[in-house]
């Protein structure tokens, strides 16, 4: 089942958490962030030219808004981002659960997130002391018409993956801390935007690696980057797991489809406590999956 293909690296940067990778239609290039860098990048698809700019924040993740700019959950809240000529991310703070409201060095932080089909924004909190293994972390739901919403799901050690299928009536979600390293399935109100039915889709002691971040295909099928593995682990949306790819890095954090046919995905990497042999911890890279994914929805306005 193990397979290989031929990749890209992005640039040469070694990223300290390399998160959120997404296809921006509009732009034809990439972006990304680096969590621990406090920075987000672009890769310009018609030329090849990287760019950064710095935030004041640690960023977890990262949404495309309709009308322009950029959604972003961080350290203290959920904030309107806009990337300007002087290399700088401006922000401005929209809302914060209660855990990050007003506060600093609360050791916890926004963590892995994109938005439902139907343009809500959801991320989830984590402690960043992983070692701690505490589960404060929660999900939630952010809209401009309601807000952010009351924790969606509690109890989370380090929330990622989350991903909705095609039609957006099932939304999936994973812990990778290696004490859960379970991936699950919730049936979806798309109207109401509720997760209900809760229920394991994929045991990930079963298989390589722990559950990272996440992409649909057009299949239908689900790929989670399995981290301390160095694996891409394709499953069916029966959580029969069909396709598994290697990759050159050690610790995968998330995947995204995108380019003109989105047929390429953009897997991002963590290089916090790489060690001195990995050349590949930490970089970004690009291939060809052999299936076309779906795109990302934008923030709704």
């Amino acid at each position: 089942m193990l397979k290989t293909v031929d990749f890209e690296r992005v640039g040469t940067a070694s990223h300290g958490v390399g998160e959120s990778p997404l296809w921006h239609t509009a732009h034809r290039a990439w972006y990304w962030v680096d969590i621990l860098g406090k920075s987000i990048w672009r890769l310009d698809a018609n030329n090849g030219d990287i760019q950064s700019w710095q935030t004041d924040e640690m960023i977890g993740c990262i949404a495309p808004r309709e009308n322009g700019g950029f959604i972003a959950a961080m350290e203290t809240g959920i904030f309107e981002l806009v990337l300007d000529d002087r290399l700088h991310a401006s922000t401005h703070l929209l809302a914060s659960p209660a855990e990050l409201a007003g506060k600093t060095n609360t050791g916890m932080r926004f963590n892995d997130g994109r938005c439902d089909r139907q343009g809500r924004f959801w991320s989830g909190t984590m402690v960043m002391d992983m070692a701690a293994a505490r589960p404060e972390g929660k999900l939630y739901r952010y809209s401009s018409a309601q807000g952010i919403s009351s924790p969606m799901v509690a109890q989370l050690l380090v929330q990622n993956g989350l991903a909705w299928s095609a039609d957006g009536r099932t939304m999936y979600l994973s812990d990778s801390h290696p004490q859960s390293q379970l991936i699950w399935a919730f049936d979806y109100d798309t109207q109401a935007g509720t997760p209900t039915n809760q229920r394991v889709f994929v045991d990930m002691h079963q298989h390589e690696g722990r559950p990272d971040g996440a992409a649909i295909d057009v299949d239908g099928c689900y790929w989670t980057c399995g981290n301390d593995a160095g694996r891409l682990l394709r499953f069916t949306p029966q959580g029969k797991l069909d396709q598994v790819i290697a990759l050159p890095m050690k610790k995968p954090a998330m995947c995204s489809f995108g380019g003109d046919n989105l047929d390429v995905l953009m897997v991002t990497s963590i290089g916090a406590g790489k060690a001195a042999q990995d050349a590949w911890a930490g970089a970004t890279i690009l291939l060809r999956p052999g299936v076309q994914g779906l795109l990302d929805t934008p923030f709704s306005d």
